[in-house]
């Protein structure tokens, strides 16, 4: 069935200028959506998209209303970009392509598993012996949970995801390393999202732990006994060493590193590229990379970097003798 404007306001809320029985054609960013699209307007930095969009319909805030509403059809919210998120949701539920079984003929679930009636498991989805999949958890395909890890409810792990692989552990011995047996699990909440190819070892003794709402992007390395706090959000390719622990509602942008054994409070965000060597108690925005420059100066910078000890103890040097004189 069409979605029309009425019954997406009837649904989601706003306050609908124009047409309710326009139907829906698709969704669309504002410079290429159609006379049959809906777009959205987040930010008043691209309201000159919005003059020029051909976008039969778009999601606006009330500031841009007039602006929207000329010659077209308008839904004003106060938060464009929360409407038109929950926007992409509805068009799933009510215009997506019909699911296929429950369960994929050919994962594997072992019968020591628990698997919630309406979780759905991917094809070549492994659920291990003693592994629990919450209510309305979605397994996508290629999926792996090891043994005795518990995913909680109205969770999402894209493809190639595996849950509890041995931690990195091992105990050096005359110049060969022997394993530490990883005797943990990992534990992840309700509402977390996985992207592909994420990993999340289990615990050396005590549990790997996802809280709730935690957002987890591709290709992420979570090691062995780390704790995330809830709803906080890793992009890509971030790498999280063994035993960190990072506080609720925190961010870390794409290949960040986190050092084993920090602490990252409440409310910390972390910028791309950054290498977290030092426990964050205090909440804020923190960086710790070089801006883009040249290969030249680059090196220019990097060779006076490796003076800065001596520069350090010359400058002690001569603020002891100015206080020396100072006294005299």
């Amino acid at each position: 069935m069409p979605l029309t404007l009425a019954t997406l306001v009837d649904r989601l809320g706003g306050r609908l200028c124009g047409d309710p029985a326009w139907a829906i054609g698709g969704l669309a960013p504002l410079q290429s959506a159609g006379p049959d699209q809906i777009s959205f307007l987040s930010h008043p930095k691209y309201q000159s998209q919005l003059a020029a969009s051909q976008a039969g319909c778009v999601i606006v805030a009330p500031a841009f209303e007039a602006l929207a509403c000329n010659g077209r059809s308008a839904i004003v919210t106060e938060d464009p970009y929360l409407y038109f998120a929950r926007l992409t949701l509805l068009w799933k539920q009510t215009q997506g392509v019909s699911p296929g079984p429950r369960i994929h003929p050919s994962a594997v679930i072992d019968p020591g598993a628990w698997v919630a009636e309406d979780a759905v498991i991917g094809p070549l989805c492994v659920v291990e012996r003693g592994a629990r999949v919450g209510s309305g958890t979605v397994l996508k395909s290629r999926v792996t949970l090891s043994e005795g890890c518990s995913v909680g409810s109205r969770c999402i792990l894209h493809s190639g995801v595996v849950i509890g692989a041995d931690g990195f552990g091992f105990a050096q011995h005359q110049g060969q390393w022997e394993k530490i047996e990883q005797l943990g699990a990992v534990r992840i909440g309700d509402d977390v999202e996985i992207g592909a190819n994420t990993c999340i070892d289990r615990g050396a003794l005590d549990d790997t732990v996802i809280e709730n709402g935690v957002k987890l992007d591709n290709l992420i390395q979570i090691g062995h006994n780390v704790h995330i706090g809830a709803h906080t959000a890793l992009a890509g390719c971030v790498g999280v060493a063994g035993s960190a622990r990072i506080g609720a509602h925190c961010t870390v942008g794409g290949g960040a590193v986190v050092l084993g054994h920090l602490t990252l409070a409440d409310h910390v965000h972390i910028s791309a590229a950054s290498v977290v060597t030092r426990s964050i108690l205090q909440p804020g925005q923190y960086t710790g990379m070089f801006p883009l420059d040249s290969n030249a100066n680059w090196e220019k910078n990097a060779a006076s970097l490796k003076q800065l000890s001596r520069l350090r103890e010359r400058i002690k040097a001569l603020e002891s003798e100015i206080h020396k004189n100072k006294e005299t």
